[in-house]
């Protein structure tokens, strides 16, 4: 299984495709897709059929997964995306880090 370096609950922006620009944070990751769900962003609409539970049918609007190489990791401290490394603590512990030139910031 492929690993992806943004996980559930990270910030991201979007940088590729009609959604680009927007940000927003990951509420589902598929590392079997290689995709993530970004909170409201790529929204499609899906039809659904008559049932007791929705007598009516109608249309749902729901987020659809974007791949993982159309997003960046937005990094709080320059306001932009930046790539991701790793980087180990003195307890050993692997944690990611920004790779951007003058950024020095640590993701929890």
């Amino acid at each position: 299984m492929p690993k992806l370096k943004v996980k559930k609950g990270d910030t991201v922006i979007v940088i590729a495709g009609s959604e680009k620009g927007k940000k927003g944070e990951i509420i589902r990751a598929v590392p079997s897709q290689n995709k993530v769900v970004i909170k409201g962003v790529n929204y499609v609409k899906k039809t659904i059929k008559k049932s007791k539970e929705n007598p009516s049918g109608g249309f749902l609007e729901i987020e659809a997964p974007i791949h993982v190489s159309n997003v960046m990791l937005f990094c709080p401290k320059n306001g932009k995306g930046v790539r991701v490394g790793y980087t180990t603590n003195k307890n050993g512990e692997k944690k990611r880090k920004a790779r951007a030139k003058g950024v020095d910031y640590i993701f929890e």
